[in-house]
């Protein structure tokens, strides 16, 4: 495995009660996207930065292949869904090797990491039958998800078309030339795969805090510059969710060089206030999960002996 896969521990507090996990986008990395260009500040693990206001956490990053081509295109449904099993399964892995499957796990997500983190809970959360049980613990154990940037509105395929093109136009190096329309294709396909995932998740939604970001500044496009995603994609009005915008643009609003950078207190401030109100409430759904599932199994029991 390539230290750019899978999932990499940045940071452990002497004793953990929360896992942070943060997951990258399109043509992203697990350190680069977090990582200033010219400073090099990898804020989620500089001591000066996020540990040392999250003293009582683990922070990790997760990398998977982000090429277009890996997750978007003819197979894009599949091939989502195995970054997302996987995201689940590492995650599993890790807790259980820490003696931690209970302990809470909150979401930083940039981009279309966040579309990555919306089917891996979807999958974790149907996850009841007695030999996979275990697999719906990341989705009990889930009580935040940060959302910088990703594209949530589902219900437009033309504009989410647009938007995964305008994805491709910021962050792809401009020698990928779409020479048959392949790069078209998939961006039509992976369009509907994300209006199935937003429909998928929002059934999942009132169990977790949710905290919307958008970016202010406009991506240079080359010729234009435009916004990667929008203000009402990236940050859905709904209700019990948190919104902001973050002054940056689609790629840098997820890298901070100091505590005084622009969107930094806004992002951790909220990091902060869920890490301390997650122990309390993910227990309580840990009793209730554990009486469901003990339940589920003694009506499988009466059904057998009939």
């Amino acid at each position: 495995m390539t230290p750019n896969t899978g999932l990499t521990e940045l940071y452990r507090g002497d004793d953990p009660i929360v896992d942070v996990v943060a997951v990258h986008g399109l043509n992203g990395d697990p350190f680069k996207t977090w990582t200033t260009e010219g400073s090099k500040k990898m804020w989620l693990k500089d001591p000066d930065l996020l540990p040392s206001n999250l003293k009582n956490a683990r922070i990790m990053t997760y990398g998977y292949n982000a090429m277009v081509a890996a997750v978007l295109g003819k197979t894009s449904s599949d091939r989502i869904l195995q970054h997302a099993q996987t995201l689940v399964a590492e995650l599993l892995a890790d807790r259980e090797l820490e003696d931690a499957t209970q302990r809470p796990i909150i979401f930083i997500c940039h981009s279309l990491g966040g579309i990555i983190v919306k089917r891996a809970l979807a999958y974790s959360a149907s996850r009841t039958s007695k030999l996979i049980q275990h697999v719906h613990s990341i989705y009990v154990s889930t009580f935040a998800i940060l959302f910088l940037g990703t594209p949530h509105d589902g219900s437009n395929k033309a504009k989410l078309a647009s938007v995964t093109r305008r994805m491709i136009g910021a962050l792809v190096p401009s020698k990928v030339v779409d020479t048959d329309g392949q790069l078209l294709n998939a961006l039509q396909e992976g369009s509907e795969v994300l209006q199935n995932i937003t429909d998928m998740f929002i059934p999942l939604m009132k169990n977790f805090h949710v905290f919307f970001f958008w970016e202010i500044l406009k991506s240079n496009m080359g010729v234009t510059q435009d916004y990667v995603v929008e203000e009402s994609s990236a940050a859905p009005i709904l209700d019990n969710t948190e919104r902001a915008g973050l002054p940056n643009d689609h790629v840098n609003m997820c890298k901070f060089e100091s505590r005084t950078s622009p969107g930094y207190r806004l992002v951790v401030a909220a990091l902060i206030r869920y890490s301390k109100e997650a122990p309390e409430v993910v227990s309580r759904r840990w009793k209730h999960a554990i009486d469901m599932l003990n339940a589920k199994r003694a009506q499988e029991a009466d059904e057998l002996l009939g």
